[in-house]
């Protein structure tokens, strides 16, 4: 069996929210001068009233609201309908309607979406777990239409979970024929994050259990981060002895968990269980970095010669580990933008058609 864990980012379009913009130079300059308005004690009022123009240019007053207005398409017309109204207008020429909507979302380029599915098709899993998924309607269209593209059969199961996040970061799995979801469980863990247990039967009628999570991102406040991660850590770890003390052994625990392996955030996973990190079995593999990079052992990085940061696992139980043949990294459909570098598609030219900011960590188990 091959399983794989592949942070998508998305398939076709994108909450702007998790785009990231690089700081320009005036963005850098009001966010230094607001910080030393707000240390201050007191202002004056002029200063005040440059801490609210701040504010504005910085973008503080922009939230990402629920959304405001559904379209949707029925019987060939197109109607809008608003949260706070009861009635659906129609937008046609009988009304005479004119005007816009703000998206939340951006389309992402169809060659990144290609480059997806290349990554897919050239490791070709049979069981496929992906985080940040729009929809289910997204995710069936891309393995009915491009996975086929690239020589790749559409996979037998889809499913998808419905977060809470509001932006499009759903979890998702893909099945080849003969594996069978016996049962889907969602667990809450700490600030309302999801933890998908899937329970899945091989075609020879084995029974793994896999646990899907994606964990606190960093930001600017590390410490109040690491310790919503850490509480995060804490709680897949007692999900994950509770099967192990139920006699449920073959465990794999799969995700983006946004951390070095050293952080003291997952020390209640890499340290206080039994589970193996697969990038520390002999067969792991993968492409080294070009050039001087190829030596290199940089720190919080996947191994020598490997040097990206560590943020994707696959973190499997002791008898699995055992019988695993084989197992790897992908990352050609990443872009480098700045060192290290390493092969990427040649379609891969820039981080618009990339695939993704992460890499594929696959496994192959002799079950």
């Amino acid at each position: 069996m091959k399983i794989a864990t592949f942070n998508i980012q998305n398939l076709f379009h994108r909450d702007k929210s998790l785009i990231k913009k690089p700081l320009t130079k005036c963005m850098i300059d009001w966010i230094q001068e607001l910080d030393a308005l707000m240390r201050k004690t007191s202002n004056s009022s002029q200063e005040q009233d440059r801490i609210r123009e701040l504010s504005f240019l910085i973008g503080f007053e922009k939230t990402t609201p629920l959304p405001y207005a559904v379209l949707r398409r029925k019987a060939g017309f197109l109607y809008m309908k608003g949260v706070h109204h009861s009635t659906i207008n129609k937008a046609s020429n009988l009304t005479n309607w004119n005007g816009w909507i703000e998206l939340q979302t951006v389309p992402i380029h169809p060659i990144a979406t290609e480059s997806k599915a290349k990554v897919i098709a050239d490791l070709n899993p049979d069981v496929l777990i992906l985080q940040e998924i729009e929809d289910r309607a997204s995710l069936e269209e891309f393995n009915r239409q491009v996975l086929p593209k690239f020589d790749c059969d559409p996979y037998a199961t889809s499913f998808v979970i419905q977060g809470t996040d509001m932006r499009g970061c759903e979890m998702g799995i893909l099945l080849r024929k003969g594996y069978t979801i016996q049962s889907v469980t969602s667990h809450t863990i700490h600030s309302k994050t999801e933890c998908i247990e899937y329970t899945i039967t091989t075609p020879l009628q084995n029974t793994i259990w896999v646990l899907a999570a994606h964990l606190q991102e960093q930001d600017k406040n590390k410490e109040h981060t690491d310790a919503i991660r850490r509480k995060q850590a804490e709680d897949i770890s007692e999900i994950y002895k509770n099967l192990i003390a139920s006699g449920k052994k073959k465990v794999i625990i799969v995700g983006t968990l946004n951390a070095v392996s050293y952080c003291n955030s997952l020390a209640p996973l890499l340290q206080e269980t039994s589970l193996k990190d697969i990038t520390k079995h002999l067969s792991f593999e993968v492409d080294c970095d070009e050039g001087d990079d190829a030596t290199y052992f940089r720190m919080g990085a996947y191994r020598l010669g490997v040097n990206i940061k560590q943020k994707d696992y696959m973190l499997v139980s002791p008898p699995l580990f055992e019988t695993m043949i084989d197992s790897g990294l992908n990352r050609k459909a990443i872009w480098p933008e700045k060192r290290p570098r390493w092969s990427t598609y040649k379609t891969v030219t820039n981080k618009n058609n990339a695939a993704s900011e992460h890499p594929v960590v696959w496994g192959r188990l002799n079950m």
